[in-house]
């Protein structure tokens, strides 16, 4: 949960507060506020990419059951919520002011794949893998319908976990960094928030290029511009396929996690779902 709370200077601050322990969550999001400090941490040390300043943080519980935090607050608008009363030219300005950061953000470097804070793996489809099956693992927990056997999402994974042998050094990758998570001021992107989904991996998993190969999203030309990508090579374009399969399964099974009333979430991920297992079924073909 996120508050913002005025202090009684007239400043204001926001705080971030984790689940307590006995909520369960879904297993990538286990220690999610480790993770933010850590990867505010690494944007801070290693980049100019502006993110708010965490002014104290807490993993104690000694004071709440929780882990908990607070960060400057940004005064600025969210460019999820402007983006129908911008034209196609501006907001297309910000998607690639996204991308020139993305590249700034995927410039850090780790020692493994996988988690910011470890246990990591010596190859990126070692830990690829292990993101998908626990992944899996959670819907099947839960008893989440995919449209889908869940061992048939595994075979078509497997089928193509060659091409994730091409991503030999770990890359930071925020892959949360959509415009619902970008503060914009004066035509500026002035601060990206929520850091909490990063790990060490393979670049081309950021959500900018999601729509690359999946138009549902949207355009991502803006993006791939501002990222500076050569076009994309048939092992990337596989590889592309194989996160967009792990998006719209997180889109799908988190609506039982949050309990969702409606299920137009669910839906349309399962559209999606349907349409990326097809095109991994076409290159497989």
């Amino acid at each position: 949960m996120a508050y913002r709370i005025r202090l009684r200077s007239g400043a204001q601050v926001v705080l971030k507060i984790a689940p307590p322990p006995d909520v369960e969550v879904m297993t990538y999001e286990r220690g999610a506020m480790t993770t933010e400090l850590a990867a505010l941490r690494l944007i801070q040390e290693n980049t100019k990419v502006p993110v708010p300043a965490v002014d104290y943080a807490d993993q104690t519980h000694e004071l709440c059951d929780a882990d908990y935090f607070f960060m400057a607050y940004v005064d600025a608008d969210n460019l999820s919520v402007i983006r129908e009363s911008l034209s196609r030219a501006q907001f297309d300005a910000y998607d690639e002011a996204l991308g020139a950061i993305t590249r700034e953000l995927n410039q850090i470097r780790g020692a493994a794949f996988g988690p910011l804070a470890g246990p990591g793996e010596r190859s990126w489809r070692a830990a690829f893998l292990r993101m998908i099956e626990e992944l899996l693992g959670d819907g099947e927990r839960r008893g989440v319908n995919l449209g889908c056997g869940y061992d048939v999402v595994r075979q078509v994974v497997a089928a193509h976990a060659d091409a994730l042998d091409e991503v030999t050094e770990p890359r930071f990758v925020e892959w949360d960094l959509w415009a619902g998570n970008c503060m914009v001021r004066d035509g500026e992107i002035i601060a990206i928030l929520d850091h909490e989904r990063a790990f060490y991996g393979d670049p081309l998993m950021e959500y900018g290029f999601t729509a690359s190969e999946l138009s549902a999203f949207g355009d991502s030309a803006a993006f791939i511009r501002g990222y500076g990508h050569e076009p994309f090579t048939g092992g990337e374009r596989v590889r592309r396929r194989l996160y967009n399969l792990y998006l719209v399964l997180v889109q799908i099974i988190e609506t039982n996690f949050r309990a969702h009333t409606s299920t137009e979430q669910y839906d349309w991920a399962c559209a999606r779902l349907r349409e990326t297992m097809a095109m991994l079924d076409e290159r497989a073909g």
